[in-house]
């Protein structure tokens, strides 16, 4: 079973990493255990990999919806949005990878050459894997045997060592990014400011006109992408989170004081 996704306020998930010292997260799950099939929409610095072992499932990465089909899968960069779902109810069983990139930066020349070129990569918020592509089978391959080794004693050796193969693939054969901010870039700030305003003023009354105005757009847009990236209004957006705030208040068994990876290194200065 996937443990609750803790997020901050900004949307931002907290990682809980299978051990504290090592940034890797590898889970099975089945999209049935969310609510109403659908994941709450987070983000976090990690990298993201899903690799489908039976059903199906949509999947949300800044607004954008891709179908994951038995056999497929998704990766998906550091800091987008996103969220799988299944407005049907479809079942889907899937392997769930999550993993720093800070792994990848043993030296600085590793981090400027091979780690944030692909992690900066405005060409490249996600990437769709189809086993029929020979370099994509090879990463779902390296998915599909992460979760067996699990258990072992250097599990997050083996661990690393696919995801640098992963990370070799995805660099190898990554679209060149002609370094401009896209509108989609731009979306997203907008969005996480908006959502960032909501979540930490949701005790006060908050009007719509609010909530634009801290993503510095009109209410139309307002409107329009959170229906893009959430699939509902800012006010029932709103209201669902007052709720969630409240269930986690009452709720004594919400977990707290779980050991998670720090990160003090170059590659980010989070406070």
């Amino acid at each position: 079973m996937l443990p609750p996704i803790l997020l901050n306020d900004d949307r931002f998930e907290r990682v809980r990493y299978d051990q504290p010292n090592y940034p890797i997260y590898i889970r099975r799950g089945l999209l049935s255990l969310y609510p109403d099939y659908r994941a709450p929409n987070h983000w976090h610095d990690d990298i993201e990999l899903i690799s489908v072992l039976k059903g199906q499932m949509k999947y949300n990465i800044n607004g954008e919806i891709v179908d994951l089909k038995e056999g497929h899968g998704i990766f998906v960069n550091s800091g987008q949005m996103h969220f799988g779902f299944s407005d049907e109810h479809n079942e889907c069983d899937f392997y769930c990878i999550l993993s720093h990139p800070i792994l990848l930066c043993p030296i600085p020349p590793f981090e400027n050459d091979f780690v944030l070129p692909l992690m900066q990569n405005k060409s490249l918020p996600f990437l769709e894997l189809h086993p029929h592509i020979s370099w994509q089978k090879e990463i779902l391959a390296h998915i599909g045997s992460l979760y067996p080794e699990k258990g072992h004693p250097s599990a997050s050796l083996r661990a690393l060592s696919a995801f640098a193969r992963i990370w070799a693939l995805l660099w190898e054969h990554a679209p060149e990014d002609d370094g401009k901010e896209n509108r989609q870039s731009q979306n997203l700030a907008i969005i996480k400011n908006m959502v960032t305003f909501i979540q930490k003023n949701f005790r006060k009354k908050i009007s719509l006109e609010d909530i634009a105005a801290a993503g510095a757009v009109g209410q139309s847009k307002c409107c329009k992408l959170f229906d893009q990236y959430f699939s509902q209004s800012p006010n029932v957006y709103l209201n669902r989170y007052r709720l969630e705030k409240s269930i986690c208040l009452r709720d004594p068994a919400t977990p707290d004081g779980i050991p998670f990876f720090i990160i003090s290194h170059s590659l980010y200065q989070r406070l």
